[in-house]
């Protein structure tokens, strides 16, 4: 069974790598046999999990900075990603941002455009670059993480929503156009204590969390089962998928 989700020889990339889920992500595929690029915006946190990931598994893991709602910068990371290991195996779209606002008449078209551009227009672009050459060679498994804000109702966190509703799409459309060799997921997490829980009030999420069918957030590492079903082979028959993974959010 434990073959299933073996990923010997495998080359996966990782944007929103550096911190949170996206850092336990890497772990998990590098500890299963997976040499990994850690992207992000910062190459000072790539470093760190990329030296951490090789002290750990022994795997090659290779830093990278992007910003990822630049679309030239995409470009070039999906050709630095081909150049580093040849092909690409698991493509995981995890970056996202969600700025806070006030009140939502006061949210400028910059602000708008740059959480568009971060959590849709990026991973629309190096899943439709990396994808197509996963379609034309040995096939693969990209991984969109969306949120469950993108189904339920919230405060604060408008524009972030629907760029997530909006990865939803993506993972059931890339899915068509590069199936049957490429499989495209996507996991719907729900609250994570991860560096951004650190902002949210402890009472109140206290207070919401009792709504949750387990009780409670989540740890980073709570993610790394469910990256490593839909990288490797085990989830073989599973694409288009939205895959929620939020401790019984109501």
């Amino acid at each position: 069974m434990s073959a299933l989700f073996d990923l010997t020889g495998k080359a996966a990339v990782v944007v929103g790598g550096s911190r949170g889920m996206g850092r336990s992500m890497c772990l998990a595929l590098a500890e299963a046999g997976a040499d990994v690029m850690v992207v992000s915006r910062r190459r000072a946190g790539c470093e760190e999990v990329a030296a951490e990931i090789t002290a750990a598994t022994g795997r090659k893991a290779v830093p990278y900075a992007c910003h990822i709602g630049h679309w030239d910068e995409v470009t070039a990371l999906a050709d630095a990603a081909y150049e580093t290991f040849g092909k690409v195996d698991v493509l995981v779209n995890n970056a996202g941002m969600s700025p806070v606002y006030d009140r939502i008449e006061e949210v400028s078209e910059e602000l708008y455009d740059k959480v568009f551009a971060v959590n849709l227009k990026g991973p629309f672009r190096l899943t439709a670059l990396v994808g197509a050459r996963m379609a034309a060679g040995d096939g693969g498994s990209i991984v969109f993480v969306s949120s469950v804000s993108s189904i339920r109702a919230g405060h604060g966190a408008i524009p972030y929503a629907a760029a997530k509703a909006g990865v939803n799409a993506l993972a059931l459309q890339f899915a068509h156009e590069f199936g049957p060799k490429v499989r495209v997921n996507c996991i719907m997490p729900g609250a994570f204590l991860t560096d951004i829980s650190k902002h949210w009030d402890p009472d109140e999420f206290a207070r919401n969390a009792q709504s949750y069918a387990l009780r409670r957030g989540a740890q980073p590492d709570e993610i790394m089962g469910t990256i490593l079903y839909l990288a490797s082979d085990a989830s073989s028959f599973t694409t288009g998928a939205v895959l929620q993974v939020h401790g019984g959010h109501p």
